[in-house]
């Protein structure tokens, strides 16, 4: 599977950090039953491993990958969880080496338009940026796609419900991403309907 058939699967992927066990499982139905077919779970916890081994067990027909993978050691825990995809949040030479040799799509990310290149001159198509609004948002994307109809983005940070659809509406976008949609409340209270409802709304803004 590549990480371009993943990140079509919906035009959302939310960020999702876990810390408890117990929420992992009710968390991926209801995401996934609200139409969000691919899931990232940060590495932040020590738990996150094991939840992604969780959600994977609970929803097996969606895409669950893991988030801030900044060295091998965080590259190694994906591998041993089975994640479906690994997300980075900046660039970094050793382990853009790690993800050129293993079989697990790779989505390195950006925050700069150096790094963009920089990414895009090592073969990566696939990039995850953070334009957030006060950084130029859309602007800055249509500023970096232009010259890079071959690189596809898939921001997050700054992002609402709201503002997604300016984003995706850029040719160059195949999906936007963060922890914006699921507030930490929800999960602590466990209100697994209201977080369906809102997994429904995001996934029908494309």
């Amino acid at each position: 599977m590549s990480i371009e058939k993943i990140l079509a699967s919906a035009p959302v992927v939310p960020v999702v950090v876990i810390e408890k066990l117990e929420d992992a499982a009710p968390l991926a139905r209801a995401l996934y039953n609200g139409g969000l077919k691919a899931l990232e779970i940060t590495l932040r916890t020590p738990i996150a491993a094991e939840a992604v081994k969780l959600m994977k067990a609970e929803v097996p027909e969606a895409y669950v990958g893991t988030g801030t993978v900044v060295d091998k050691a965080s590259f190694d825990a994906s591998v041993a969880a089975g994640a479906d995809f690994m997300v980075s949040p900046g660039v970094n030479d050793e382990l853009l080496a790690l993800a050129k040799e293993s079989d697990i799509p790779f989505l390195p990310g950006a925050a700069t338009p150096s790094e963009v290149m920089k990414l895009a001159s090592h073969g990566f198509k696939f990039l995850k940026f953070f334009p957030a609004e006060a950084a130029g948002g859309t602007a800055m994307l249509k500023s970096i796609g232009g010259p890079l109809p071959h690189v596809t983005f898939c921001p997050t940070g700054g992002i609402s419900l709201t503002t997604a659809p300016k984003y995706l509406a850029l040719s160059n976008v195949i999906c936007v991403g963060g922890t914006w949609m699921l507030d930490k409340k929800l999960i602590e209270n466990k209100d697994w309907q209201a977080i369906e409802a809102l997994a429904r709304q995001a996934s029908e803004i494309k």
